[in-house]
């Protein structure tokens, strides 16, 4: 097993650890959904509300180890180090997650957008650096028919999409300091950065179209 698998058993094993804990001394029903306004407005009986959590990233961390064997292409492995980095990145951002309803439902008040906030900044950021290192395959990445079928939009497409997530990631951190704007920091970079990459992608493949009808072109002009 590779030292990001290690760390992703931790950090799993010790959410149902903290869940067995704490189920004897939670309430019947425990806040597990807050609005825009970061008032609670969802409840779980607490076996959902501890247990949902861990389970949901275990099961992630299966999916997540399966990919790269079936995915057709076996380009993960090449960029193998980056794929575990974000599992470590991703999981710690769930455990975090479950880590604030627990506090919060333990009694302590805070503003959870708030706290939430540098960590989707994080996770954004990250999610720019696997990017810019994927290499063309089907589960992971900018994945669109154009990326898809040429693997000059593919690199085109994702060493640009990199730079705009890790730029998504440090806007996201905007949201710690305004508060009243923290969900339109995180929300509204990347939304716009993942349609302009799709979109991109197209023009960068018609672009690339073009340039070999003209060359073929010109290949039978010269004959």
């Amino acid at each position: 097993m590779r030292k990001g698998n290690w760390i992703v058993f931790v950090v799993i094993l010790s959410s149902f650890i903290i869940a067995v804990y704490l189920y004897p001394q939670m309430p019947g029903r425990m806040a597990s959904h807050w609005n825009v306004r970061g008032e609670v407005d969802g409840y779980l009986p607490k076996f959902w509300a501890l247990f949902l959590m861990p389970s949901l990233s275990a099961g992630l961390v299966l999916l997540f180890i399966v990919l790269p064997r079936i995915d057709p292409l076996k380009n993960i492995e090449k960029f193998g180090r980056y794929y575990d980095g974000f599992l470590v990145v991703l999981t710690g951002f769930l455990f975090y997650l479950y880590l604030l309803t627990i506090f919060w439902n333990i009694g302590f008040r805070f503003s959870l957008i708030q706290l939430l906030t540098p960590a989707f900044g994080m996770l954004f950021y990250y999610i720019g650096v696997l990017t810019e290192k994927a290499k063309r395959n089907w589960f992971v990445g900018i994945r669109t028919p154009w990326t898809l079928s040429n693997e000059g939009v593919w690199e085109k497409t994702h060493k640009l999409g990199g730079k705009l997530f890790k730029l998504t990631g440090i806007i996201a951190f905007f949201g710690t300091v305004l508060e009243g704007f923290a969900l339109f920091f995180v929300l509204a970079p990347v939304l716009i950065v993942s349609i302009y990459v799709v979109v991109y992608s197209y023009f960068e493949y018609q672009k690339i179209e073009i340039d070999d009808k003209l060359d073929n072109h010109q290949a039978v002009a010269s004959n």
